[in-house]
């Protein structure tokens, strides 16, 4: 038996977990279920699968979920705060740790499970993002599992050979190939992006997910991000590593090797698949998801990315190839001017020119403790505000 934290338990990552967990319940049992503000969809998440601790995100709705949770007689500890986000994710009766909370947020209490040793199935790409060098660092020092849930890189996981020792070269990799549906507007003339509208931007065509990420994947920002995450998961540079867009969103993503062959993961977009071979690993277990129908689908196709369409993936690769705190100044940016948009303070395409303002505008130092690194993203996103 398996005793879980879920970090984000009521966002879709968390949402899809609990699903695989509830498949498995002679193998899984949750130890704590964190949120932010969402309190009634946590209490009834808590009076299905009985955590031993649960944590939002303020005072007041720890009061509220304590109420609630009084009410149908459920004994669980409530905590709120970052330092208790950090508690349940380095605590001894935890094995296993799904960091889903979106944005920085989730940083902390990531490392923390990094530090004490721990399985991390990691669907927080902000972690590696911000922090690349001191969570590897972090992870190879305590001995931890690190196992990716983001579908693509759970694909790249999947498509690399089992001893692989994040040497490229010495595996005979040529390219990682990072495939990305196109989003919304793939087809969408690029004179008419100043008019998109939050609620088209967060229509995703394949996959369901939170506000902020479907943005990002309107932007491409969110390949962006995982171009720099599978730079620091696998030991890829800049240049091995290549976005190609796939609008089925049935290859999730590929390798390829020097002597031509490509490795690809194929199945349906759902994120249980992910999931349940990163709980399993190294074996395999049934997620709830249906087999894929090749012949029903009938047509795969694929495309080069336009950086006109989507600056943001432009200058993810620049702040990857700037290194230092450059990765985090990018999210730290991304994150503010998401926000902005989606409270229509500002419209879709000056996401990516307030991006590039402050990137352009504060020095790019190198990452050494983690104090620094947040003080860098404090900076970041104040001087976002303030061009907003």
């Amino acid at each position: 038996m398996q005793h879980i934290t879920i970090l984000g338990a009521t966002g879709s990552i968390g949402v899809s977990t609990l699903d695989v967990i509830a498949r498995h319940p002679e193998r899984y049992a949750v130890y704590a279920l964190t949120a932010n503000s969402r309190v009634e969809e946590l209490a009834l998440q808590c009076e299905r699968f009985k955590p031993k601790v649960a944590v939002v995100g303020s005072a007041d709705a720890a009061q509220r979920l304590a109420g609630l949770l009084s009410r149908n007689g459920l004994n669980i500890q409530v905590e709120y705060g970052e330092a208790a986000l950090c508690a349940v994710a380095d605590a001894s009766q935890c094995d296993v740790v799904m960091a889903a909370i979106v944005g920085a947020a989730g940083l902390a209490p990531t490392l923390a499970a990094a530090r004490a040793g721990k399985k991390i199935l990691l669907a927080n790409k902000e972690a590696l993002v911000m922090s690349g060098r001191l969570f590897m660092d972090a992870v190879a020092a305590s001995g931890a599992a690190l196992l990716p849930i983001d579908s693509e890189h759970n694909a790249i996981f999947q498509c690399l050979p089992q001893d692989y020792s994040r040497e490229p070269a010495q595996h005979g990799i040529a390219k990682i190939l990072l495939t990305a549906s196109g989003g919304p507007f793939l087809n969408r003339a690029v004179d008419t992006l100043d008019s998109v509208t939050p609620e088209e931007a967060v229509a995703h065509p394949n996959w369901v997910m939170g506000r902020k990420i479907s943005v990002d994947s309107a932007t491409m920002m969110n390949k962006g991000l995982e171009v720099i995450e599978a730079h620091w998961l696998f030991g890829a540079s800049a240049g091995q590593i290549d976005v190609v867009i796939h609008p089925q969103s049935v290859i999730h993503s590929m390798v390829s090797y020097v002597d031509g062959s490509v490795v690809a993961q194929l199945g349906n977009p759902d994120m249980r698949t992910p999931i349940a071979h990163a709980l399993a690993y190294p074996e395999r277990m049934a997620s709830g998801v249906q087999p894929l129908d090749l012949a029903g689908i009938a047509q795969l196709s694929f495309e080069r990315p336009d950086f006109k369409r989507f600056p943001c993936l432009k200058l993810a690769y620049d702040a990857l190839q700037a290194g230092g705190t450059a990765p985090a100044i990018l999210n730290a940016a991304n994150e503010v001017a998401v926000q902005a948009f989606l409270n229509r303070q500002i419209g879709f395409r000056m996401i990516d020119q307030l991006i590039a303002r402050v990137m352009d505008r504060l020095p790019h130092g190198a990452v050494t403790d983690i104090d620094a690194l947040f003080e860098q993203d404090r900076h970041a996103r104040e001087l976002a505000c303030s061009f907003i």
